[in-house]
């Protein structure tokens, strides 16, 4: 375990708009929620037999319904899909470590399944182990806007690098993708918040029957975790918040949360190219001008696709997609990338090459639906045209594919949520600082091409009772990405003993040539896992 203190806190990488752009933002945001209504009596969970399960895996699923609209608790319902794994008990329960995903978008009964081998023995003997899809995802009622035909179609036309008239075409398909939510999903949609789902969370504790619960969340559910912890904070015995998000940010300020996206993002491309620049050998892309030759290749995939297997073109915005989800594993994955590059060059195909799937679009439709629940753009055509060129203009590597795109992820969804009509009762306006919680731990990676940095200083500064861990590496969340992060955050959820104030890790794995370690998998958005720690 490498660990140092750090002297002071990084000052995070912020570019935002305008600060007027800001200010009117804030002003939209609305008052803060009251104490809301009445809560509803919690589900019944009838354990059985998971119906895709391996038997012998040990766990066991249950449906919970839900109210739709919490205002409206003897309302209509919505069936959430749960599992869980018991603990072992061979040291004591401890009680229920909930995990939740990222995305918006990912299976949680699917991230549970899939990382509950990952995790210590000290977590699994004390926790139940437990992880549901969230309303709107999988198997709780997935939510489309488009059909995948739509969806092929739109991400089939888009380049990596558009030309005259991208902004207005991106705001175009914004607002067919609107309009197709409200006809397809209309009585869902509104109901998709992460409010809704924080108050989900309770309910399912209390049918778990737990005064308390631990939870780790990566991602977009490190959002999660701070909107249930602001509203329940003496529901939380422990919780992780990995790859975090600046709830403010994100919520009350949007386009500016997007620019400092598309900004980290970019930055981190960039300074792997630079180090195809300095180790050639290793990275195999570029000759020595991997900048250039990165644009070439967009532009050469824009004119002349990699037709695959399946007959569905491979353009510069597939190839920028592709690396826009890669890059986050960090400097392990980079010689990988290399290759590929190097591959698309020579018009093979690989993983950076492959077509959005079925199992894409659905993910990209939670991903894109959920926030514009949750964030509320200013309005008005002029100022989301001249915030869309600003975003993608200041990260010129992937901003113009991702930012002048159809609808998919993060970073885009200012042309679809700045035309949203859609009410949001289920969206979270109130105070983030979780008063009167327990201690919270923040993990924030100093490369994180997703979620910036400073959001996890953010974070760490708006909680009432938080400790912040630094990892200082590349790529996207920190737990068993760092054998000393994850050390301390599994004490942490064991004991609840933090690490102390200021630490920071350094123990990445360096990117190595082919052949000298084992090959880094390459990213699936739709499937998200904690990996095994190496």
């Amino acid at each position: 375990m490498q660990t140092r203190t750090a002297d002071a806190p990084r000052r995070p990488l912020v570019r935002g708009i305008s600060l007027a752009l800001a200010l009117t933002a804030a002003l939209l945001a609305g008052p803060p929620a009251s104490a809301g209504p009445r809560a509803a009596r919690p589900p019944v969970l009838v354990w059985g037999a998971c119906p895709d399960g391996e038997p012998g895996d040990g766990f066991e699923c249950a449906t919970a319904r839900v109210p739709l609209d919490h205002a409206r608790p003897d309302g209509p319902s919505v069936a959430l899909a749960v599992t869980r794994r018991p603990a072992t008990g061979r040291g004591g329960r401890t009680g229920v470590l909930l995990l939740h995903p990222g995305g918006p978008g990912s299976s949680g009964v699917d991230f549970a399944r899939n990382s509950y081998d990952a995790l210590p023995a000290v977590l699994r003997d004390a926790f139940d182990v437990v992880g549901f899809d969230m309303r709107g995802v999988a198997r709780s009622g997935q939510v489309r806007c488009w059909d995948d035909r739509a969806y092929a179609a739109a991400v089939d036309a888009a380049r990596g690098a558009p030309g005259a008239g991208a902004v207005r075409e991106a705001v175009r398909l914004g607002a067919g993708f609107a309009a197709a939510c409200r006809e397809r999903a209309g009585a869902l949609v509104p109901h998709l918040g992460t409010g809704a789902n924080a108050a989900d969370i309770d309910l399912l504790r209390r049918a778990l029957g737990e005064e308390t619960l631990s939870f780790y969340g990566r991602s977009f559910g490190s959002y999660v975790g701070t909107v249930y912890a602001a509203r329940f904070p003496r529901r939380v015995r422990a919780m992780v918040l990995d790859g975090a998000y600046d709830p403010r940010t994100y919520a009350e300020v949007p386009y500016a949360y997007d620019a400092a996206q598309f900004a980290a993002l970019d930055a981190a491309v960039g300074r792997f190219l630079d180090w195809c620049g300095q180790d050639p050998a290793v990275c195999g892309f570029g000759e020595g001008r991997p900048r250039e030759a990165f644009g070439e290749l967009v532009r050469g995939l824009d004119a002349d696709p990699v037709v695959g297997a399946g007959g569905r073109p491979a353009t510069g915005f597939t190839l920028a997609y592709r690396l826009m989800f890669n890059i986050n594993a960090g400097r392990e994955i980079w010689p990988r990338l290399g290759a590929a590059l190097r591959a698309a060059q020579e018009r093979r195909t690989s993983f950076l090459l492959s077509p959005l799937s079925a199992a894409t679009f659905a993910f990209l439709s939670t991903n894109v639906v959920v926030e514009c629940a949750d964030r509320v753009y200013p309005p008005g055509l002029p100022l989301l045209e001249g915030a869309v060129r600003a975003g993608a203009g200041s990260a010129p590597l992937l901003g113009p594919a991702i930012g002048f795109g159809p609808p998919t992820y993060d970073h885009n969804h200012a042309p679809v949520c700045a035309q949203w009509q859609a009410a949001r009762p289920s969206r979270y306006a109130g105070s983030h600082r979780a008063a009167g919680s327990a201690p919270i731990l923040v993990l924030g990676t100093t490369g994180d091409p997703d979620t910036p940095y400073g959001d996890a200083v953010a974070l760490a500064g708006t909680l009432e009772n938080a400790r912040l861990v630094t990892f200082d590496a590349e790529g996207h969340t920190a737990y068993h990405r760092s054998a000393c992060v994850s050390a301390l955050a599994t004490a942490y959820l064991a004991t609840r003993a933090l690490p102390a104030p200021g630490t920071v890790c350094a123990d990445e794995r360096p990117a190595q040539p082919p052949g000298r370690s084992t090959p880094v998998p390459e990213v699936d958005e739709t499937r998200e896992v904690i990996p095994r720690l190496r």
